[in-house]
């Protein structure tokens, strides 16, 4: 057998979990981190010299800045061009835009009230702030902690996903060499990190999730500990952005709902409602060539800006599209979790993320053996309350009918290879289909199904300026996704009147009665109505940025 080629001044052989650049002038392949090259700083490179071959023809020869609105910023500047998302140029426009209020779809609650009780019965469907922590069980560290913190805990030598900014693109570094990047008073390029989850570092004791968060998650709930497949991590990540740092709009995976916290710093969300529309609109965006080149907040009705200031948190339902601008140098934390509320919007994200071809780096880890897990839960569930002659609540029945739907169809689509080997899939289905009709209850109008490839392809023809049509306008002409603030009011005063009268009935009993899944029919509920309380990972990164290698390996 024939040794492995040698390479670098370390010569070892070809690692692929390891960053390598490759000399112009000798041809050999060298580690950035033995020869002090990190990924990031190869793309700027245009000539590399290797050590060897630096002391006789001198430094590598570096690319030539020719514009600041460009991912390419070799790009000769005739004016012609775009301005693309993330670059400074796009950041300075970005801060002068004027948006709808995030005041307008924000409700603000005191952390005592965000319970999974007050969601179960008025639905979670708009972004919530929470300013008063007491009784959100949320256990951060003290505002003096610093990045250098983080280092300390999680370890230097953890190799991370750290985005550059002004290219939207991702590349792997140290968290040391991160962390000195942070520190330093002079950073010559814009990098941010929010994809370091902490799940299993000595850190991870430092922070607790919501309550409400912890106690609703799928994964914490029906997530078996003998299975097969390994269970994923997406609780906790610690993001760390500097000044300018910008995400550009996107779904989290799965369309997982989402738990934010500024440390110290800020963010400024813009967000964006998940109807039908908006949704199509989305996917058609998201598949354009184009995509960096179009701000998605024209493309919509409103947008909404949302700051969230130092000690505030922000949890983002289901579907929610939005971008995200970290104003000043920030820590936050945040994490991500599916649960019962919203299953069908859930599924929907997930069928998007296929149409879209998504890596699976950048995907919710077993979403479809999660889903198995949850459908055989479920089931047991229904039993249990129709034995108990408690009728479920109409979220719950509207999702167990779309988890139907979504397992029939991974079954005719491909054996899956995410079946859990203790579920029998097709007798778990048709006993689900057997148990739902036993609920004569009145089904909300139906979440509206993500756009076929007609429709994508309409809204990118329309966006790429080749196709006037209906798709351009949609969102404008759509019927009102909630009530107007006047209705918000009445349903406030209904739903205070039906809790007065209903007393101390059983939380089933309000969730059978209650109409708040719809929804088309929502209306923002109060936060001040009281109510009786009730009590080696798998990790992607938060945001699926495009990767751009420098250079191929060998």
């Amino acid at each position: 057998m024939a040794a492995a080629p040698l390479y670098c001044v370390c010569r070892q052989p070809y690692d692929v979990s390891r960053f390598m650049i490759e000399c112009d002038i000798c041809k050999d392949w060298f580690h950035g981190s033995c020869v002090q090259v990190e990924e990031h700083q190869a793309v700027d490179i245009d000539v590399y010299h290797c050590p060897n071959c630096d002391d006789v023809l001198g430094p590598s020869l570096m690319k030539k800045r020719n514009n600041w609105h460009r991912h390419d910023y070799t790009e000769p500047n005739d004016g012609t061009k775009p301005v693309q998302a993330g670059t400074s140029v796009f950041v300075k426009e970005l801060q002068n835009r004027a948006f709808a209020s995030g005041e307008d779809i924000l409700l603000r609650m005191r952390g005592e009230q965000v319970t999974q009780r007050y969601l179960e019965r008025h639905g979670f469907h708009y972004p919530i702030a929470v300013t008063e922590m007491e009784g959100l069980g949320l256990k951060l560290p003290p505002t003096t902690f610093s990045v250098k913190d983080v280092e300390e805990y999680v370890g230097g030598d953890k190799v991370i996903d750290v985005i550059d900014v002004a290219r939207q693109a991702d590349s792997k570094m140290k968290l040391s060499e991160f962390i000195k990047y942070y520190t330093k008073p002079h950073r010559p390029k814009v990098l941010n990190l929010i994809s370091l989850e902490f799940s299993d570092t000595k850190m991870s004791k430092l922070v607790e999730v919501p309550d409400v968060a912890q106690r609703m998650s799928w994964v914490e709930n029906y997530w078996p500990d003998d299975s097969f497949f390994p269970k994923p991590f997406v609780q906790k990540y610690c993001l760390m952005g500097v000044k300018d740092s910008y995400t550009d709009f996107h779904i989290d995976f799965g369309g997982t709902s989402v738990w934010y916290h500024v440390l110290w710093g800020e963010k400024i969300f813009y967000l964006i409602k998940p109807t039908l529309d908006n949704l199509a609109l989305y996917e058609a965006w998201s598949s354009s060539p184009n995509q960096s080149e179009v701000f998605f907040g024209d493309k919509v009705d409103k947008c909404y800006k949302c700051v969230v200031p130092q000690g505030t948190t922000l949890l983002i339902p289901t579907g929610w599209i939005h971008a995200v601008l970290t104003s000043q140098d920030c820590m936050a934390f945040g994490g991500n979790f599916l649960h019962n509320l919203n299953i069908g919007m859930q599924l929907r994200c997930y069928e998007m993320e296929r149409r879209l071809k998504t890596p699976d780096l950048f995907k919710f880890p077993y979403f479809e053996a999660i889903c198995w897990y949850v459908a055989k839960n479920l089931l047991e569930t229904l039993k249990e309350l129709r034995e108990d002659g408690c009728p479920p609540p109409n979220y719950l029945v509207d999702g167990v009918k779309a988890l139907i739907g979504a397992l029939k169809t991974w079954l005719k689509r491909e054996p899956s290879s995410e079946v859990p080997d203790n579920i029998r899939p097709n007798h778990l289905i048709k006993e689900l289909t057997k148990e739902i009709p036993k609920y004569d209850l009145p089904i909300c109008r139906e979440h509206p199904t993500s756009p076929s490839t007609e429709e994508a392809i309409q809204g990118m023809l329309s966006m790429a300026g080749l196709l006037c049509s209906k798709t351009e306008n949609v969102a404008s002409s759509q019927e009102p996704w909630w009530p107007s603030p006047s209705q918000h009011l009445q349903l406030e005063k209904r739903d205070c009147e039906q809790h007065r009268l209903q007393g101390n009935k059983s939380l089933i009993d309000s969730q059978g009665n209650s109409s708040s899944e719809a929804w088309d029919n929502q209306g923002l509920p109060s936060p001040d109505i009281e109510y009786q309380y009730c009590e080696p990972s798998m990790s992607p990164p938060l945001h699926p940025s495009k990767r751009h290698a420098p250079n191929p390996h060998p």
